[in-house]
């Protein structure tokens, strides 16, 4: 009896850990993640690969799938070029999160975020743009590094 015990549990580690160790490997192209490292040693990742660090904390719940959401943003490539921003904080940038309307690794972070909270982004390529990039701003494979600030969440 014992080694059918040892055999389901064997079984059971095999079908709910290995998703989870898929899920937590590395999704930056690897000439980006010296650079990353070693500028933002202490940045924490998710489980789908975003890099984050946590600039100023916020308060309340985080932003749900369907809120409307108000920030502020920097986007810029890894080698520091900026490729679009809305810092304005008289006209924030505003729109329903998870409802495809930015891309996908904002959507994630932003159902971390609180209002009030300021984080540092580093969104992998497949979370981002991917392989066609959005030319002529964003090449192919970009890892996209953002600087947001949630200034607003209204329920939906």
């Amino acid at each position: 009896m014992a080694s059918f015990s040892s055999r389901v549990l064997l079984l059971a580690l095999v079908v709910f850990a290995v998703p989870v160790l898929r899920a937590q490997r590395e999704k930056l192209p690897p000439e980006d993640v010296e650079f990353v490292e070693k500028n933002w040693p202490d940045a924490k990742m998710t489980v789908t690969g975003i890099r984050y660090v946590i600039q100023t904390e916020g308060a309340g719940e985080p932003a749900r799938s369907g809120d409307t959401v108000e920030l502020i943003y920097a986007g810029r490539l890894i080698n520091g070029k900026v490729f679009d921003q809305n810092t304005d904080r008289a006209h924030p940038f505003a729109f329903r999160v998870d409802r495809e309307m930015v891309v996908p690794g904002l959507d994630q972070i932003l159902q971390l975020m609180k209002k009030g909270e300021r984080r540092l982004v580093i969104i992998p390529p497949e979370l981002a743009y991917g392989t066609r990039g959005s030319p002529p701003r964003i090449p192919r494979n970009a890892t996209l590094i953002f600087l947001v600030e949630l200034l607003d969440i209204k329920r939906e």
